[in-house]
């Protein structure tokens, strides 16, 4: 009871891309060194979780710039160097466009796009491995459509789709868990109703693998660290989870430690799995022992143990690699002793 671990990324290092001064820095190394420099990245991130003692490990997200267009990008009819300009997240980070890939042609993956790189993982890890892919809503609002000219709903569809084959080819190479990342549910809480919801559950069709959902406020950086002060509606779970305790998906991860979500919430998830952010992702502060098990506690008011797995609250990929370390072994030894104070029972 208890499994920790990331939400999926870690910040990369210095000599592969600085992530730390650059939410998705450039890579640092010449093309024909690429590949051979993230796989040592991704030997160093695994072994950096295992060590810090987590449960359920990830590549640490190392191959991918962003985690949308390192998806995307990979797809036929899909442009992620030309990019479009589009105002993303309903403009709660700022109403500014950003540079978004386009779609250019029709949609298709011609081949696996993350199955490879799973397989790399799985030869270096020595626990159960996470996969992170990204959500049919959110990718519908990280890209510009150029081609089909059909509603959100119909072009969710079609991704949908598209990452359901990736997901069983995942499944199919040994993924024991696979996240799909819907940071947009906290935002568009009346298209998560109208067609959120059906999109994840299309991803998800018939993977033989334990299946997730994140939704979170987003990364730790400037822009959303901002928002969050300014915020003062924290209710958007209370519209999202019931709807995904009627879905298909096994586990659904939401923030808890650095925003104002009440855990209570978690009660409306029905049987459905918790995977609860203690950490804060949003500050280099080391969160002490004592204070990540307080915070696993209160979700122990709302989900047993059994089904309740401590994370980050988002990604730790603009933290400095030795916060980083030191978050997830806060995260490790704060489920440590709640374990051991429940002796072993499961609450």
């Amino acid at each position: 009871m208890l499994e920790t671990m990331i939400t999926g990324s870690l910040p990369k290092p210095s000599w592969l891309a600085d992530s730390t001064a650059e939410l998705f820095a450039p890579w640092a190394v010449p093309e024909s060194n690429l590949s051979e420099a993230q796989d040592d990245a991704v030997r160093l991130a695994i072994a950096d979780q295992e060590q810090a003692g987590m449960d359920i490990v990830t590549d640490g997200e190392q191959r991918r710039r962003h985690y949308i267009w390192g998806f995307v990008g990979q797809l036929a009819g899909v442009d992620a160097h030309n990019l479009g300009q589009k105002v993303t997240r309903g403009g709660r980070y700022g109403n500014n466009p950003l540079p978004v890939p386009r779609i250019t042609g029709e949609i298709r993956r011609t081949q696996p796009c993350l199955v490879d790189a799973l397989r790399f993982a799985k030869s270096q890890a020595t626990r159960p491995v996470k996969v992170t892919l990204p959500g049919p809503m959110t990718i519908v609002d990280s890209i510009v459509d150029e081609y089909y000219g059909v509603s959100e709903a119909d072009l969710g569809m079609r991704f949908a789709e598209i990452l359901n084959a990736e997901a069983r080819d995942l499944a199919a190479a040994g993924a024991d868990v696979i996240q799909f990342d819907e940071p947009c549910f906290n935002i568009y809480t009346d298209k998560v109703a109208q067609w959120g919801v059906a999109t994840l559950d299309r991803a998800i069709l018939n993977v033989a693998a334990t299946t997730a959902v994140h939704i979170c406020y987003g990364y730790g950086v400037s822009v959303v660290l901002e928002w969050k002060s300014r915020n003062r509606n924290w209710g958007h779970y209370q519209t999202t989870l019931p709807l995904l305790s009627k879905s298909g998906v096994d586990r659904v991860s939401l923030e808890c430690a650095a925003s104002g979500v009440d855990p209570s919430v978690l009660g409306l998830l029905g049987d459905k799995d918790a995977i609860v952010g203690v950490i804060d992702v949003g500050s280099d502060e080391i969160e002490s022992t004592d204070v990540v098990a307080e915070r696993i506690r209160k979700a122990l008011r709302y989900v047993d143990a059994e089904r309740l797995y401590p994370s980050t609250d988002c990604g730790l990929v603009p933290r400095p690699r030795a916060v980083a370390v030191g978050k997830m072994a806060a995260l490790a030894a704060g489920a440590a002793l709640v374990r051991e104070n429940l002796g072993g029972n499961v609450v």
